[in-house]
């Protein structure tokens, strides 16, 4: 597969002339669609990950498209199709298998309403939390991993990169990092990974 990092919390994986974009939020502002994508995940309701202009630019160009979230997003969403997924489920789209995780966003503070959210397993291969440190219970080769978040100490985030020991880490999550902020992330997570890179240019992952 081939995978695409984007400003913030947005990446896309393509297989076999097919693309799969996940969290197209607000601050993705360099992510462009192309014509081939046939599906959008979305882990959670935040703005940062689920913007709906994107959604807009999206269905321009891909009206068939399938929009997969929590019911608590499709429910809302009427510029394209979409397919309502809970903790548990696999489910099949173009290329790609997607199997969720975890089911309620981290905490930000004790008090502040919480949302539902959903990690996603891309073809047994990369793993995604959103905004949360639910473990995908079984090994995967690589890790899109939340650096900087008001819901995140950097200690849990290190950790959590730690347990899931994945061949390929990558950040994600991190648009409120100044670059001085990215450079103190990036040497902290450098001594935890196995290999961590900062993704500028698209690579080629296993799946």
């Amino acid at each position: 597969m081939k995978l695409t990092k984007f400003e913030h919390a947005c990446f896309t994986v393509a297989k076999d002339d097919q693309t799969l974009v996940v969290d197209p939020g607000n601050w993705s502002t360099d992510f462009v669609p192309t014509t081939d994508i046939v599906a959008v995940v979305i882990t959670h309701e935040h703005a940062d990950h689920f913007y709906e202009e994107q959604l807009e630019r999206i269905a321009e160009k891909n009206p068939t498209a399938v929009v997969i979230a929590h019911e608590s997003i499709t429910s809302n969403i009427h510029v394209l199709p979409t397919k309502a997924a809970n903790v548990g489920d696999t489910l099949a789209v173009g290329p790609f298998s997607l199997t969720f995780y975890g089911g309620e966003h981290a905490t930000i503070y004790d008090g502040h309403p919480k949302v539902a959210n959903l990690g996603v397993l891309i073809n047994s291969s990369l793993y995604y939390p959103g905004d949360s440190f639910a473990l995908p219970e079984q090994a995967v080769d690589t890790l899109a991993l939340p650096v900087s978040a008001p819901w995140m100490k950097v200690s849990e985030s290190m950790d959590f990169c730690k347990e899931v020991n994945a061949g390929l880490v990558f950040p994600t999550h991190d648009a409120i990092l100044s670059d001085a902020g990215k450079s103190v992330v990036d040497t902290l997570f450098g001594g935890v990974a196995s290999q961590y890179r900062r993704l500028v240019e698209p690579v080629e992952i296993d799946g």
